[in-house]
């Protein structure tokens, strides 16, 4: 009989999802001989038997890998045949640098919730019930390799039943590291809000009439703490927005499945298939004219954010009661989510009245990870739970590199080899637990990627937490990289091409180098380098900051540019301007640019209009004004408005919005209707974006066009963007895997460094 024995090494996604154990299954049912082991670098498998055998062994690999698995390289190798016998699964290895990818958190599986409900299992309802298909990965990792020693799960030993499941080959959850059951794994207990025990037999059905009698409850799940209400009871809904100090930011909610989304959201086919994924995403969908729940859980808007249930926890909250349940990540305004029982006791003192807590700890803090639909992709718009630390593949291989991200939706990202590791979302830096986050999710990127990055990349504004911590941190080299040459290579990354390209880099804010805030920008963009080929006119931001928050600075500051010193008799017709103003001071301040900085923003572009149209002239969290134009713009079949594209010699081109803001009072002052209004701004920038690329393609003949930026999370912007630059012939590239806001500019950071490192440009 010509035996052969072959040793293969898989790398990727090959722990924690049942990969040893499928790979036994497969050895056994071919009668082949040898072992399986889990290593730093990923799973090695060593078979032996017929040549036949073996090599339809490979194939079947190949073919039939288990559901949260992902093989991103595979090496083989011809060994001498050592007449083993058996197949066995053996220790794992734990010596050397790891290149394991772990996997993501993944929601309950279909097997799993049927036992979670059947009566004569012995996991009926309970909680924490899971298999090698689904239940925590990366939210209870310590270390790797991902063995059940190096979890939050190591504290509970397994009882004889649960031991004979993990050791037999035939069974789900065979070598499934968090495998547990009522006897031997975590439990719940409840907790009012002094921290005391609540006397139960049943704490989830007691949670349950905590919630319909009105009560806030702080939930611990997955990769950290929920503050939920019932959704369909607007008191409780407003007590939660008063304690939370969240006035008016839209709340994410939970339903049962999709026949209860669809009471209340318009749900397409790719909408569907986003919510039941493995990843659970909260999904931005369409409300319908339902009253089912209140209006407060998402006033201004036309969008709801829902989820399905991810844990077995959430299946038993929702099994009968509730047509929603509002799932809000616990915290305080600009805080990290809570994931420590203790911790959530402390910081969610007087929002939380009871408190549903486990005691398995939660060792990564990762929030809920959200998603729309747009041009027929799913697009996230925070990449944490269910996608991280999935990496993303690159084009080619770089050195290691760290970049530490912007200042807002902040992000962490290495790069390895081919691979670029994403941090889950850490947020906003502007809070002492937030910066604490930040460092903690260094820790984590460092520990699971097994490197310590001596190239570190950073944004070029001096002032943020993260460039500032870049020249603490010990390094060989420090790189700082433009906020929107960034976001265009993030999204060159994601779409693997390389090579110069038209950018259209747009959103809020970003430090340029001539010290100007940036945010409208259309670039020649490398890998290395980038050149503003032209911008969106500089506005006046009276006030600096205060502007930002109160948008009527910005239409005030619209008018004078494009009406001069006739702009007060228009403010004052459309009541732009509060009483308390003093209009001599604010003219000043607009003319001598006194504590005004410069801004080519288009989001600040948008905060201007919306408050010129009258939708908001304060707002209470970052993008509203921006959302409700989005919101009030219910028809792509408007006309656009006039603007002009200027140039001086030897300066980049300017897009002069100034005709825009002209006709659109005129539209205010003969009482259009703001909604065609609304869209005419959007076909107005849709038109902006064509007529400057036009340009771009004109001077440098580069026809592939790629957009990135926050305000491409408005879908009216994105669509159209794609569709009429399409049309015109170009090539364009958008975000869907990774955020298209400054969740992704750790990425471009960091490809960025690398290729000017690897390419000897520093």
């Amino acid at each position: 009989m010509n035996l052969k024995r072959v040793q293969y090494r898989f790398y990727g996604v090959v722990q924690g999802v049942g990969f040893r154990p499928f790979l036994y299954r497969l050895a056994v049912q071919n009668g082949l001989a040898g072992f399986v082991q889990n290593r730093p670098e990923g799973v090695t498998v060593e078979v032996e038997g017929p040549a036949p055998v073996v090599d339809a062994f490979a194939l079947r690999v190949r073919e039939e890998l288990p559901p949260l698995s992902n093989i991103t390289r595979i090496e083989s190798a011809m060994l001498d045949i050592r007449n083993d016998q058996v197949f066995q699964i053996i220790p794992s290895d734990d010596q050397g640098r790891a290149d394991v990818h772990i996997p993501p958190d993944a929601a309950t599986c279909p097997d799993c919730l049927a036992e979670l409900f059947d009566p004569s299992n012995r996991r009926y309802r309970y909680p924490f019930i899971n298999c090698t298909n689904c239940g925590p990965r990366l939210t209870i990792i310590n270390t790797v390799p991902y063995d059940r020693a190096n979890t939050s799960m190591a504290c509970f030993d397994l009882c004889p039943e649960c031991s004979k499941e993990y050791e037999n080959p035939a069974d789900r959850r065979f070598h499934a590291e968090p495998n547990a059951c009522p006897v031997c794994g975590p439990h719940l207990t409840l907790l009012n809000r002094d921290g005391a025990s609540v006397t139960t037999d049943d704490p989830v059905q007691t949670a349950i009439d905590l919630l319909l009698s009105g009560q806030v409850l702080a939930i611990k799940g997955l990769g950290g703490f929920h503050l939920c209400v019932d959704a369909a009871n607007d008191e409780a809904v407003r007590i939660l927005r008063a304690r939370k100090y969240r006035e008016e930011k839209p709340l994410a909610v939970m339903v049962r499945d999709i026949a209860q989304a669809r009471q209340i959201a318009v749900i397409s086919q790719e909408e569907e298939t986003m919510l039941i994924s493995p990843q659970r995403p909260i999904a931005l969908l369409k409300k319908n004219d339902s009253r089912r729940i209140s209006e407060s859980v998402a006033p201004g808007v036309t969008n709801l954010g829902i989820m399905l249930p991810y844990t077995p926890l959430h299946h038993l909250l929702l099994e009968k009661h509730f047509k929603a349940l509002v799932m809000t990540s616990a915290n305080q305004v600009d805080e990290p989510i809570c994931i420590g029982n203790r911790e959530a006791l402390t910081r969610l003192s007087g929002i939380a009245d009871y408190f549903l807590m486990h005691n398995r700890d939660i060792l990564v803090r990762c929030d809920d990870s959200i998603a729309f639909s747009a041009s027929g992709k799913t697009r996230l718009m925070r990449r944490s739970r269910g996608f991280v630390p999935q990496p993303l593949p690159l084009k080619q291989s770089y050195t290691t590199v760290l970049a530490l991200g912007a200042e807002l939706k902040t992000t962490q990202c290495i790069v390895k080899n081919n691979f670029a590791f994403i941090s889950p979302h850490i947020g906003d830096l502007e809070t002492p637990q937030g910066r604490d986050f930040f460092s903690e999710s260094l820790a984590l990127m460092k520990r699971i990627t097994q490197t310590d990055p001596s190239i570190l990349a950073c944004d070029l504004h001096p002032a943020y937490f993260s460039t500032q911590a870049a020249r603490e941190l010990k390094a060989e080299r420090i790189i700082q990289v433009q906020h929107h040459h960034a976001h265009i290579v993030s999204c060159m990354a994601e779409n693997q091409i390389d090579g110069d390209v038209i950018g259209l880099a747009m959103d809020g804010t970003g430090y340029g180098p001539d010290g100007t805030a940036w945010g409208g920008e259309f670039l020649i963009a490398s890998e290395t380098s980038f050149q503003r080929f032209g911008h969106l006119q500089y506005l006046v931001l009276p006030g600096g900051e205060k502007a930002v928050r109160e948008p009527w600075r910005i239409a005030a500051s619209l008018l004078k540019s494009a009406y001069g010193p006739s702009w007060r008799e228009i403010a004052g017709r459309f009541n732009l301007i509060p009483e308390k103003v003093q209009m001599d001071l604010l003219d000043r301040m607009l003319e001598g640019k006194i504590a005004s900085p410069l801004s080519s923003g288009l989001g600040r572009l948008f905060d201007g209009v919306a408050a010129l149209a009258g939708l908001r002239h304060r707002v209470s969290f970052e993008g509203q004004a921006a959302m409700e134009l989005e919101a009030l713009a219910t028809t792509t079949s408007a006309p656009p408005y006039p603007f002009d594209i200027l140039r001086k010699d030897g300066e980049p081109y300017r897009v002069d919005t100034d005709f825009a803001i002209r006709a659109m009072v005129d539209d205010l002052t003969a009482g259009r209707d703001k909604a065609m209004i609304a869209a005419s701004f959007h076909m107005t920038l849709i038109d902006i974006f064509a007529a400057m690329a036009g340009e771009m393609r004109k001077s440098t003949g580069l026809n592939r066009v790629v957009l990135s930026g926050g305000c491409f999370q408005n879908r009216i912007l994105l669509e159209g963007g794609i569709d009429r630059l399409t049309k015109d012939g170009f090539d364009v590239y958008s975000h869907s895997l990774i955020p298209t806001n400054d969740g992704g500019i750790s990425l471009g950071q960091a490809i960025i460094a690398a290729a000017m490192t690897k390419n000897g440009i520093i």
